[in-house]
């Protein structure tokens, strides 16, 4: 019996992990790995990827780079999408450049069983492998950082799905980076980033199953006007408030959400609160500055296409949260 190259193309150790544990244990593969997708596409080029499993947001090349990239070589493997893209507008991406098949991430096995049986590839009928190399799965090692950046992009996904369909545009997303900061650090990083800007954020409060902490959705003022004529929102400044509370739920609750679905707990989320709106960055860190102290930070920072608007979203943990956060983590790691 030989075995079918599989590649697992993801940047995040996490997921990869999650998706070679999801594969039905009868097929039997010989799996190779990736961490984003100009390594993705010279194992392809190899022979190493008959079938793969391909992340959308990545380094150096992302999956749509990728999937555009094998159309114009003549690379015909068979591509399924494993994503927390999850917008309709990645999809359909996605499945216009060659996708078979397209995944929400944390993949189902249900799911991504279906999805490799569609595929018409000769799978041997043997109820179990007949090698230890066909069977042979290197799991790779997952750092707390990583498995938290990769729940913090699948929540990221979640969120940006939901602004798609309010705004009615793309939402482009990036890799989120989390850092332990402490409370200098945070303000020189935020003071570096929005330098010279002036700004509106909106500051939400979270708690529940001994994690807790504030997420910061920071908004550029002279973008403003541009979000409130796709919302056809009126431009005075009570109605434009209004509308930032509104994104700011939006944003932050499925963010949170999605977190919670995943660490399996429930976070209650306060009431969202302006803080130093149109003022400079160094002024609302002033006016903050006794809110953040030592912290786990998640950055997020999602733009919509062809046009010149941002939301960064901060996602700020108490240093009481790590433990438990490292507890959750361990067990979906494990």
């Amino acid at each position: 019996m030989s075995a079918i190259p599989l590649l697992v193309c993801d940047d995040s150790n996490m997921a990869r992990k999650q998706l070679i544990r999801a594969l039905p244990a009868n097929w039997p593969f010989r799996i190779s790995q990736a961490a984003n997708g100009v390594e993705g596409l010279e194992a392809i080029r190899q022979g190493n990827g008959q079938i793969v499993l391909l992340d959308l947001t990545m380094p150096e090349l992302d999956g749509f780079g990728v999937l555009a990239a094998l159309r114009e070589e003549g690379l015909t493997p068979e591509v399924i999408v494993v994503s927390g893209d999850v917008q309709d507008e990645a999809v359909r991406r996605a499945k216009a450049l060659g996708a078979r098949a397209f995944i929400k991430k944390p993949a189902d096995p249900m799911q991504l069983a279906e999805a490799l049986n569609t595929l018409g590839v000769d799978v041997p009928m043997a109820t179990a492998p007949t090698t230890e190399e066909d069977v042979y799965r290197t799991l790779p090692n997952v750092s707390f950082r990583d498995a938290f950046r990769e729940v913090s992009n699948v929540a990221m996904g979640r969120a940006a799905e939901l602004l798609a369909r309010v705004l009615g545009v793309f939402i482009k997303l990036p890799i989120p980076n989390v850092n332990i900061l402490e409370v200098g650090e945070l303000h020189m990083a935020l003071a570096d980033a929005q330098r010279d800007a002036r700004l509106s954020a909106i500051c939400q409060g979270y708690i529940g199953g001994g994690i807790a902490g504030e997420a910061l959705l920071i908004f550029h003022d002279s973008e403003i006007d541009d979000v409130a004529r796709l919302l056809n929102t009126q431009r005075d400044e009570g109605a434009q408030l209004e509308m930032l509370l509104d994104l700011a739920s939006i944003i932050i609750g499925a963010c949170l959400n999605g977190l919670s679905e995943q660490l399996n707990i429930t976070l209650s989320q306060g009431h969202p609160l302006v803080l130093g709106q149109h003022c400079p960055i160094e002024d609302l860190i002033r006016i903050n500055q006794r809110r953040w102290k030592r912290t786990l930070a998640v950055e997020i920072s999602y733009g919509l296409e062809n046009l010149d608007i941002h939301f960064d979203l901060l996602l700020l943990f108490t240093e009481d949260s790590v433990p438990k956060l490292r507890e959750r983590l361990d067990y979906m790691i494990d």
